[in-house]
């Protein structure tokens, strides 16, 4: 059975049909074409489907679409404005934090939960935020070391070196 849905989708609203056990992940990947989030473990463990609802992270693969309806989802295709690169995604490029590139989405998605409620974290601070998400390439420290950059950069004075 179907159930119309009505979504905001990376500041977009969207209206579709959906199937009652339809997952969020599925909804964005196959019908909105939203391939950025990826799909992983589909229980939760593995975070590469996480995203933004109503500004909570997520991981989409435990959320059904038509649990979404009438509410704002941001995935890691609006993170960026115009073409360039926020400040968190400028920070894993240039802190190497970026491997295969599997995990990066839900990475950066779970950065910005963090920055938006702590936007001057430690160490402690940033693996904690991570903890939910499995990243098989990179050890952990580059990623750690460019949400710790993206927060400096976030935090620095309107007109000065940003990127």
């Amino acid at each position: 059975m179907k159930h119309h849905v009505q979504i905001e989708v990376n500041g977009r609203p969207r209206d579709d049909w959906v199937e009652e056990r339809e997952l969020l992940v599925t909804y964005l990947r196959e019908t909105l074409g939203l391939t950025g989030t990826h799909v992983g473990c589909v229980v939760g463990e593995c975070g590469a489907c996480s995203v933004h609802l109503d500004g909570a992270l997520v991981k989409s693969c435990l959320v059904l679409a038509v649990q979404a309806g009438g509410r704002s989802v941001r995935t890691v295709e609006g993170l960026g404005r115009g073409g360039e690169l926020d400040a968190v995604q400028a920070s894993f490029v240039d802190a190497y934090g970026v491997q295969c590139g599997y995990c990066t989405p839900g990475m950066l998605l779970a950065a910005h939960a963090l920055l938006d409620r702590n936007p001057d974290p430690d160490e402690a601070d940033v693996r904690r935020a991570l903890a939910g998400n499995v990243c098989m390439c990179t050890g952990y420290v580059q990623i750690v070391r460019a949400v710790l950059d993206a927060a400096r950069r976030m935090r620095a004075p309107a007109g000065s070196e940003r990127r």
